[in-house]
């Protein structure tokens, strides 16, 4: 759902606010996520994004990763504000050791399959300008998700404004409410309109658990305590997020720490700082400039150290048509190296509908970009035949 409100004043600016809730329809709910989406949206768009014209988008209980990263991607392409609330739980991939956001197919089987990895979220907003994102949160962690949360494997970047709660699961058999976001909605359905900061006061002093983590952090400064509403029960202090943050020397290679996260399974960590680079070489020299096709490129390998063939696909093809765009020929080594590589990622795919969505970009591609090797695009017709025969995961 999207509603857009606009004033009939003079020219503002106008602000996007991203509603997501999203929770397992199973056994392996903890949250009841979408239970505050009703009470969100009853709230004047304008106080949801913080701007007199906002656009609102609501995401209830989506089902596809890749859905919900297009819409991400696309409210953080957006020139004004965004503000994101997110309700739901996180959930770790034991196999990789990274967090993901459960959605409503979501199970401990399927996790890598029907789940939003963390380091998607992180990766699309470092690449907004610093200081025009804020993210609210209301989640709870699973067991070993609570472990990294609490040992401080969880943030977003520098440059965002991040509120918000983090919860231990709740007890066997129960299922937590998003306390902390119904209490945002009633104080602005109640017409005030304080600042984040005391929100997210009084949020945490009313919503709990006293042993929940609770992040304050304003953009990339130091985050510090926000001083407490009065409220029925006292408030927990708050815990900070400690933000990825870039060399800081202005001219140090930033290669070796992105590479060293990597290679130590933080590959969220790698991926939100290439990403922050991308971003300044976007600011700094445009798009399609040869630094930005570099950091696009180092995500797309990124990607494949992390084991997501089918990012690193994505992001190869994004790289080879960006070189084809700024009229790189189609036979030159940068171009089809990048067509390689995503052709290579392609074949790594072992979910079938994964596979058939990226079939036909990258037939496109091959058909721009054949490469050296005979019969690349033969090859994508064979795998294409035998996708077709292939059941869908479930």
């Amino acid at each position: 759902m999207v509603i857009t409100q606009q004033d009939n004043g003079a020219q503002t600016v106008t602000g996007t606010a991203l509603l997501l809730a999203a929770a397992p329809a199973n056994k392996s709910c903890l949250i009841d996520a979408t239970s505050v989406l009703p009470a969100l949206a009853a709230v004047p768009p304008s106080a949801l994004a913080g701007t007199a014209s906002a656009t609102v988008v609501e995401l209830a209980d989506p089902v596809d990763p890749q859905t919900v990263l297009t819409r991400v991607r696309t409210a953080a392409a957006a020139p004004g504000p965004l503000t994101l609330y997110v309700a739901g739980q996180l959930h770790l991939d034991h196999r990789q050791r990274l967090l993901h956001l459960a959605l409503a197919r979501t199970t401990p089987a399927t996790l890598r399959y029907t789940a939003l990895p963390w380091h998607w979220l992180t990766g699309e907003l470092a690449l907004r300008r610093p200081d025009t994102t804020t993210v609210v949160l209301d989640l709870v962690a699973d067991a070993d998700a609570w472990q990294q949360v609490r040992a401080g494997a969880f943030g977003l970047g520098p440059g965002i404004r991040v509120y918000g709660r983090v919860a231990p699961p709740p007890q066997r058999r129960k299922v937590a409410a998003p306390a902390y976001l119904r209490t945002y909605a009633s104080i602005w359905r109640n017409g005030h309109r304080p600042p984040l900061a005391h929100l997210h006061a009084q949020a945490a002093g009313e919503s709990g658990p006293a042993d929940a983590l609770f992040f304050a952090a304003d953009s990339a400064r130091t985050p510090a305590p926000v001083p407490t509403v009065p409220a029925p029960a006292p408030a927990p202090e708050p815990v900070t997020v400690a933000p990825v943050r870039a060399p800081e020397a202005p001219d140090a290679d930033p290669h070796p720490a992105i590479l060293a996260a990597a290679q130590s399974g933080r590959h969220g960590e790698a991926a939100a700082l290439a990403a922050m680079w991308e971003s300044r070489a976007l600011r700094t020299h445009g798009a399609g400039s040869p630094e930005a096709l570099h950091w696009l490129e180092v995500r797309a390998d990124l990607a494949r150290l992390a084991r997501e063939p089918a990012r690193s696909c994505e992001l190869w093809m994004a790289a080879a048509e960006a070189r084809l765009a700024r009229g790189q020929a189609p036979g030159t080594e940068d171009v089809e190296a990048a067509v390689d590589r995503a052709h290579h990622q392609w074949e790594q795919l072992g979910d079938p509908a994964r596979a058939r969505a990226l079939a036909a970009p990258l037939t496109r591609l091959r058909r721009a970009v054949p490469g050296r090797r005979p019969g690349a695009l033969e090859a994508i017709g064979r795998r294409i035949e035998a996708l077709e025969k292939a059941p869908a995961r479930p």
